[in-house]
């Protein structure tokens, strides 16, 4: 499995980015994608995510209501739809999946085998 990430930019607070992830190779139903974030000195952090094909997204309380996750299965790509961006959003966001997640490991970035290359995403004020 190959994860793409692209769509970063930088952009003022308030306006808003998506970020998507084109996954190649068999990612069906029992994979798990997320979105982390990481900014320098710091740990990669869960930002959103699914579980399987439950259909539900996962979010870090700090992007609760600003940022959706959502699943194009056909095209196995995965979207992150962010708004209201603040200066803190600032980061590389990096799209990971697996498909051995359990659920109550799904926020930890070493549940994930695969991993996207990363994507600036640059919020100025």
């Amino acid at each position: 499995v190959q994860l793409q990430a692209f769509g970063g930019g930088s952009v003022q607070a308030g306006e808003s980015v998506k970020l998507s992830c084109a996954a190649s190779g068999r990612t069906g139903s029992g994979y798990t994608f997320a979105w982390f974030r990481q900014t320098p000195g710091k740990e990669r952090e869960y930002v959103a995510g699914t579980f399987r094909n439950n259909g539900i997204g996962y979010y870090a309380e700090s992007v609760k209501g600003r940022f959706t996750i959502s699943k194009d299965n056909s095209k196995s790509t995965v979207f992150l739809q962010m708004n209201s961006l603040k200066p803190e959003d600032t980061a590389v966001y990096y799209c990971a999946a697996s498909s051995t997640v359990i659920f109550s490991a799904r926020y930890s970035q070493a549940a994930y085998t695969y991993w996207g290359q990363g994507t600036q995403v640059t919020v100025s004020s």
